[in-house]
Parts: C-alpha cells; structure tokens; sequence
C-alpha cells in the first residue's frame, strides 16, 4: 500500500516539475502554488521511503 503511494507521489512530483519549467512568468500564482505543493510532495515521498525502507 505504501509502495503504490509512493509512486503516485512520484508520479505527482514528475508533473509539477513539468508544469514549473513550462508555467509562463504570467502565471506566477500558478508556479506558486505548484512549488509548495512539490515541496510537500517530495516531503511526503521521503517520508514514504522511510516507513517502506523500515519495513523491509
């Protein structure tokens, strides 16, 4: 369960990178608001690796 969570959080990450680097400078509540929620991604993510690597 924690393995399939971890790779929707990847997943998620994958596509607020993408939508950082094609957001244009006029969309810059967008980029915002994409930035914190990949900051929490790769958070929770790391978190993630963690309970999974301690279960192993």
């Amino acid at each position: 369960m924690r393995q399939d969570e971890a790779r929707r959080v990847r997943a998620r990450i994958a596509q607020l990178e993408r939508d950082l680097t094609a957001a244009s400078a006029q969309k810059r509540q967008l980029r915002q608001d994409a930035g914190h929620e990949l900051r929490n991604a790769k958070f929770r993510l790391e978190r993630l690796e963690e309970c999974i690597a301690a279960m192993r």
